[in-house]
């Protein structure tokens, strides 16, 4: 665990290092926000645009910090420490990997940033389906629904399905790289979206099937 959080500190150093070696070559208002066509609409001034990202990444990796210690179930969340802290350690990758396709736009290099964040974020969603597949009953992370936190059992089981669910659905939303416009919202979306709706239903019932056993 501590490697870990060492390499996620590491990597928001190199995000903060980054931007402050591109800064001089920055225009004094850059691209920050992308339309559905991936065409920037929306600035920010330098200094926003290039350290926006390092202090979320900072804020972010506090709050990841504090969760394990003031979740009532902390113990649980003991048993899957090692990948709670890995997931971050990629979440602060990714962060790296916004801040510098963010950076490559605005000097010049112009491309669809819907479809070049597509697979980051396709990776980020197959990494949760991995954390959630071995996290146990918390308060803060996986499918919180009020049959999944009333029941070891219905956790187990809607987590053992939501693994899959979220690895096909991140699958499937990196090919959005492959795809301009609102197909490629569709494909990192739509699958999400409809695989968490079932896993609350899922949920619910597997509680009301343990419930009747009872």
């Amino acid at each position: 665990m501590r490697k870990a959080i060492i390499l996620a500190l590491l990597v928001i150093l190199i995000q903060f290092l980054v931007a402050i070696y591109y800064y001089p070559q920055m225009p004094d208002q850059m691209a920050s926000h992308w339309n559905i066509e991936g065409v920037a609409d929306g600035y920010f001034s330098k200094f926003w645009g290039l350290f926006l990202v390092p202090l979320i990444a900072v804020g972010l990796f506090l709050l990841f910090a504090v969760i394990p210690r003031i979740d009532p179930l902390q113990n649980n969340i003991k048993d899957f420490i090692k990948y709670y802290w890995s997931f971050i350690v990629l979440f602060m990758g990714y962060m790296l990997y916004m801040e510098l396709i963010i950076i490559v736009w605005n000097l010049g290099v112009t491309y669809n940033m819907f479809q070049a964040l597509s697979p980051a974020i396709g990776i980020l969603f197959i990494s949760i389906g991995f954390i959630i597949g071995k996290s146990k009953r918390n308060w803060f992370m996986g499918i919180r629904t009020p049959w999944t936190l009333s029941s070891d059992v219905v956790w187990n089981k809607t987590h053992k399905l939501g693994k899959g669910v979220f690895i096909i659905s991140g699958v499937i939303g990196a090919l959005g790289f492959f795809f301009e416009g609102y197909l490629a919202l569709l494909l990192l979306l739509a699958p999400v979206m409809v695989g968490s709706i079932f896993l609350v239903v899922y949920s619910y019932f597997e509680y009301r099937k343990s419930t009747n056993k009872q």
